[in-house]
């Protein structure tokens, strides 16, 4: 018998603490959230709902549905209390999931139209992180008193309740593909400026086709000078002159590498770069053609760091249990595999020592309920 008892497959995997570190909040929006959302745009003339409501209503969904619902998105989060709400909701399916570490990622906006800046959008994501109440949420690790933000805005600390189930939640701030040198230099400045409220790094990413490597490597080698983790989407299309820069820039970890030919690999492993595996995504975006032939199986049968990861929850239909659960069934991993998986993502989050000290406390005292 699989160690882990006569529990059934999805429900472990639901009960296994997990680490997100690929999670994009837009993309990661509920569909009734969406729908009523939509609904409401409708009404007002913004949008056609009809064009959008089968797509919302629908399970696996096609690569140009998912830029239908990629565009709607981008609608919706100009408003300050839409940011707000879906923060709130994203954090809450999350830990339901038995998340308890999310590095949740997006980028700032600007809308003029909206009265909205990059600040101000991120103090509604935050606004969004705070108003969460079903779950314990820690989120500030220092200079609370300092943050640059209204002070309607309330900032907790670092909790210990134990009382009720708890997530740690972390930001990335992501540049977009589409964005100007001086745009991405804006976004380094801003994380910068939140470092001690929750924001522990920065993310390229965006549709991979648009813009080139050299527009934001100045920002990202900003951010690296000054102590900013990196995470990049690399490899989500077939462009190897950025792969093999991306790869030399030697960030802390990337994203999806779907399209790394076997050199851009070694270099990868000898650099023991972790890579963040999002495998329905990459399915349902048609990167891959099927889970069988994954790029996870080899480097996760070389030890190679890796995540297993959701990318957008919401737009594909999926949790981190089901990647999970899709990784043991189609991989052949048992329990115990998938726990070392889980653990060992602690290692690869950019969250500070105290709080990583903490999820393996978390880890250490959920191995005996799962291996009973």
């Amino acid at each position: 018998m699989d160690a882990g008892g006569d529990m059934e497959l999805p429900e472990w995997c639901k009960l296994l603490p997990k680490i997100e570190l690929h999670a994009h909040l837009n993309g990661s929006v509920r569909d009734s959230t969406l729908l009523e959302l939509a609904k409401v745009l409708g009404d007002e003339g913004v949008i056609n709902f009809e064009d959008v409501v089968h797509v919302i209503m629908k399970n696996g969904r096609s690569l140009p549905e998912c830029f239908k619902l990629f565009d709607l998105f981008h609608i919706l989060t100009t408003d300050h209390q839409t940011v707000t709400r879906i923060t709130k909701e994203v954090i809450e399916d999350f830990a339901a999931e038995n998340v308890v570490y999310l590095e949740l990622r997006t980028t700032p906006k600007q809308n003029e139209s909206k009265g909205m800046t990059k600040l101000s959008y991120m103090k509604a994501v935050i606004n969004g992180i705070q108003a969460v109440d079903t779950v314990d949420v820690a989120f500030v690790t220092s200079g609370a008193n300092n943050l640059p933000l209204s002070e309607t805005t309330p900032v907790n600390c670092i909790s210990n309740c134990n009382k009720r189930k708890k997530i740690y939640v972390r930001l990335l701030l992501s540049i977009d593909r589409r964005e100007t040198t001086a745009s991405a230099m804006e976004t380094v400045k801003l994380a910068r400026e939140l470092k001690d409220f929750g924001v522990v790094g920065l993310d390229l990413s965006g549709n991979p086709i648009v813009g080139e490597w050299e527009t934001f490597l100045p920002a990202l080698k900003h951010a690296k000078e000054i102590g900013l983790p990196i995470t990049l989407h690399c490899g989500e299309v077939p462009n190897h002159k950025e792969i093999k820069a991306m790869i030399d820039f030697c960030p802390q970890r990337i994203g999806h590498a779907c399209f790394l030919k076997e050199e851009e690999w070694t270099r990868v492993k000898v650099l023991r770069i972790p890579v963040e595996i999002c495998l329905t995504s990459n399915i349902q975006s048609e990167r891959l053609s099927s889970l069988s032939n994954h790029h996870f199986a080899d480097i996760y049968k070389v030890n190679h760091p890796v995540a297993l990861c959701t990318d957008d929850s919401g737009l594909f239909s999926t949790s981190l249990s089901n990647e999970y659960h899709l990784a043991a069934s189609t991989f052949g991993l048992n329990k115990r595999d998938m726990f070392i998986l889980a653990r060992s993502a602690i290692q690869f989050s950019f969250a500070d020592l105290e709080v990583k000290e903490e999820l393996s406390k978390i880890f250490c005292e959920a191995e005996g309920t799962l291996f009973m």
